[in-house]
């Protein structure tokens, strides 16, 4: 996955330029990093006006179980996404089993499914009274199940949603290994678990960490799972801050420790690669042989059935059903498509707006090197340590005081998107841009070129794969969006995501299932440009 390339051990820097940067990378790159920094400026801010109540906020057992739970789900799912990634990644990529390129698709499309739309899933289908009780009361006479919502439910719901992010890190890792060293191992005895701990799990470490980061990240920042399935964690906390009690200075608190949390984990998880840095696959470029799987072809086949069923036909038959359902009841079915041409436009205009905040960026880190360009790198990536709705609360501040006319409009919310989404962007632009040898830019500049028509003529030809990348990507991810569009969107104006999340929260299940199912199959268009990107 080309947003992974953010966070991959790789040398993106060959061929960098110790020279000036020219303007028409300096300034661009200074506006966007500004409005990335913006939130967190707000934050301090604000939360340094407030008075003591703020600190027997922060200071109080409610923050303190708040930032245990917040800890513990992240932790939890983060562990159980390896766990079940990495064999799913080793299945797909490196063995003979039968239909494996179906396979590689099949377990990837959980990445589409919001994370709220798996919450309302799993409420309405393995709830204590859902539709999992109903056919067991038909059969045995259960009256009642377990009860789903707290801590398991969204445990259950950001595992089955979040895993593609560490199973499509691995797969691109493993895609990059020598064999050689593999096969030395083998040639030293070293079998089966001993030889893959000793000689192919140093190397995949660095995907397997960036994918897991991923995974911590999204389940500290997740807005909509936590909410369905009733556990309060920071994003709820700051959420009910704002919208309930309207204080915005405890919101604007509570959302620096979450700032402070997330930016703690990019540190740690940062500190590892410090050092001397290599790119792993520079031997022959063969092909590692398939690993026969012999007698356990059908458990194999058997686990990445069960998976399938579980993330991506239990959600799309729950929804079918409430369809179908509601259709039987006269459920207006015509009104889901204004939502629907609202999410495409706002998806696909953030789309170009934000890979065309992120490519200086990504240029100036990619092409240059000295302080400036190291700053845009971290820049880049400070986007993973702001949680939509801190990103929103600072919006909705500096818009109503300092710029009025943008007050919950569709600019203030492409602004959000751009903040939220740059590292997305910036990652598919570096990996691609690490790909063109500076070469053939200096060549261009040597006949005459002036920099902005090498840009236009040479770079952006060359780095077009990439671009179409970061924008499926942005797209992608903008359709899932939830925390941003709530409090930013205008009055009156509904997506697709706000549409479900309304529906479903207002427990009209037959209602929210039109616009989920529309939702996840706009967002699977996008996901096949990104599988382009993968090799066969």
């Amino acid at each position: 996955m080309l947003e992974l390339r953010a966070l991959e051990p790789a040398a993106v820097g060959r061929g960098r330029r110790p020279v000036g940067v020219p303007p028409l990378v300096a300034v661009p790159a200074a506006v966007v990093g500004a409005a990335v920094l913006l939130p967190v400026a707000y934050l301090v801010v604000r939360a340094a006006g407030a008075g003591p109540e703020v600190w027997e906020l922060l200071w109080s057992p409610r923050t303190g179980r708040i930032l245990l739970r917040s800890l513990l789900l992240a932790g939890a799912v983060t562990a159980s996404t390896v766990l079940l990634a990495v064999p799913l990644a080793w299945l797909t990529t490196r063995t003979d089993l039968p239909g494996a390129r179906l396979w590689r698709v099949v377990t990837a499309l959980p990445l589409v499914v919001p994370s709220y739309v798996g919450g309302f899933v799993v409420a309405t289908a393995l709830g204590p009274a859902g539709l999992l009780q109903q056919l067991l009361y038909r059969l045995a006479g259960v009256e009642r199940l377990p009860d789903v919502y707290g801590f398991p439910g969204a445990w259950l719901v950001l595992t089955l949603f979040t895993y593609p992010y560490v199973l499509l890190s691995v797969r691109a890792g493993w895609r990059g290994l020598d064999p050689a060293l593999e096969e030395v191992a083998r040639t030293l005895g070293e079998r089966g678990w001993r030889a893959f701990r000793r000689a192919v799990l140093p190397q995949l470490w660095p995907w397997i960490r960036a994918g897991a980061l991923l995974v911590a990240l999204y389940t500290l920042a997740d807005f909509g799972a936590v909410s369905m399935m009733q556990f309060e964690t920071f994003t709820t906390a700051i959420y009910v801050q704002y919208q309930a009690s309207f204080d915005r200075h405890g919101a604007a608190a509570l959302a620096l420790v979450l700032v402070a949390l997330t930016g703690a984990l990019l540190a740690a998880a940062d500190r590892p690669g410090r050092g001397p840095q290599h790119r792993v696959g520079l031997g022959p470029g063969r092909r590692p042989p398939r690993v026969p799987l012999g007698p356990w072809r059908w458990p194999a086949l058997l686990g990445c059935t069960g998976v399938t069923l579980v993330a991506v036909v239990l959600p799309l038959g729950v929804l079918l059903y409430w369809l179908l359902l509601g259709l039987a009841h006269g459920e207006p079915l015509v009104l889901t498509w204004r939502p629907a041409l609202t999410s495409l436009a706002l998806g696909a205009a953030s789309a170009v707006v934000t890979v065309a905040a992120a490519f200086p960026l990504a240029l100036l880190a990619a092409r240059f090197s000295g302080p400036l360009a190291l700053l845009a790198g971290r820049i880049v990536y400070a986007g993973y340590a702001l949680p939509g709705i801190v990103v929103a609360l600072a919006l909705v501040f500096v818009t109503a005081r300092v710029v009025p006319a943008l007050y919950q409009t569709p600019a203030a919310l492409l602004v959000a998107y751009a903040v939220l989404f740059l590292p997305q962007a910036a990652g598919a632009l570096r990996a691609a841009l690490a790909r063109v040898h500076p070469s053939q830019e200096e060549a261009a500049r040597t006949l005459g070129r002036t920099p902005a028509q090498v840009l236009w003529s040479v770079t952006l030809p060359l780095v077009r794969p990439g671009v179409a990348a970061a924008a499926a990507l942005v797209f992608l991810t903008t359709m899932k969006e939830l925390p941003a569009t709530l409090l930013l969107s205008p009055i009156g104006m509904e997506t697709l995501a706000t549409r479900v999340w309304s529906a479903a929260g207002e427990g009209f299940f037959a209602r929210a299932a039109a616009p989920a199912l529309l939702l996840v199959l706009l967002s699977s268009l996008s996901l096949a440009t990104l599988a382009r990107q993968e090799e066969p």
